[in-house]
């Protein structure tokens, strides 16, 4: 009795017979249907825009994004500063670029935390039952009773104001949904043939999660941290905006938001520039995000 995954079809065969388990398609099937996707090949577009703009922002970025000019106070966009300057004299165009920096890598850290904490939670929870996925659930129940964004507010100002702490806030509340998914995935999963006939070859249980569940939740998990990645990058600019997150001078867009928060009617670009940076970045992902989700369905299997 063996496993075997061909063309993207898992098969379990025993005694010359062979069944279907689950299908997940071939790469390049999943790369074809992705580009065939017009709206999340522009998301996709969008984020890498974004991330390669915040990789290079030395090199970007035409002047120091904390540099006073008391000289260019609130400038309109013009050829040296191209879209003005804020309250400070400080390139807004520069601040934008290595805000990126603030906003998409906590956001992607945030997530890498979330997606490891609840896939673990959902996986051993849904696995081995009874009294551990009792008191899992039951955890997950009470930060679910909770709206997230309140309860990430509470842990943010409980430890106080810093971009870090924002990190641990969203992380600490955010893994819940990920925890029910992979878990309603699982407890699906654990009964089926290529489960059983792994504990019938002895094989042990993290072998189990990691080699035959974890594979077959991947999908799931893609999809809804990629869905999930415009939600954190929302709370933390809005978080950072309310003056808990990053701390002035640093350029995260949310910040930005709250500086030119007192200069709107005299300058509304300090606002508007930061939260189209936002608007663009959210809607890139949800784009991406749904892409996947269309793509890694199985009823979408030919």
């Amino acid at each position: 009795m063996d496993e075997a995954l061909d063309g993207g079809i898992s098969t379990v065969r025993s005694g010359g017979e062979s069944r279907d388990l689950t299908w997940r398609p071939p790469r390049w099937v999943v790369a074809r249907r992705l580009l065939r996707d017009r709206p999340a090949v522009a998301g996709a577009l969008v984020l890498a825009v974004f991330a390669l703009v915040s990789i290079a922002a030395p090199l970007v970025a035409p002047h120091d994004p904390a540099a006073v000019n008391g000289r260019a106070i609130l400038q309109p966009p013009g050829e040296v500063y191209r879209l003005g300057t804020d309250n400070l004299g400080r390139d807004i165009l520069s601040r934008l670029i290595y805000g990126a920096r603030w906003t998409l890598g906590t956001a992607l850290l945030a997530a890498a935390a979330i997606v490891v904490i609840g896939v673990s939670v959902g996986l051993v929870a849904g696995y081995f039952g009874g009294l551990i996925d009792d008191i899992l659930m039951r955890i997950v129940d009470v930060l679910l009773a909770f709206p997230s964004l309140v309860l990430a507010l509470a842990i943010v100002g409980t430890l106080g104001p810093s971009l870090r702490n924002v990190m641990i806030g969203m992380v600490a509340v955010w893994w819940v949904d990920y925890a029910r998914v992979i878990r309603g995935l699982t407890v699906g999963m654990r009964e089926r043939e290529f489960v059983t006939s792994a504990h019938c070859a002895g094989a042990s249980a993290p072998h189990i999660i990691f080699r035959h569940l974890l594979p077959n939740v991947i999908p799931s998990v893609i999809v809804l941290a990629t869905l999930e990645l415009g939600s954190l990058m929302l709370a933390i600019s809005g978080l950072s905006f309310l003056g808990l997150g990053a701390q002035p001078p640093t350029p995260e867009w949310g910040t930005m938001l709250n500086d030119g928060r007192a200069f709107f009617q005299r300058a509304p670009q300090l606002m508007v520039y930061p939260g189209l940076a936002i608007t663009i970045a959210v809607i890139g992902s949800n784009l991406v995000g749904d892409g996947l989700r269309d793509v890694l369905d199985p009823r979408f299997k030919r």
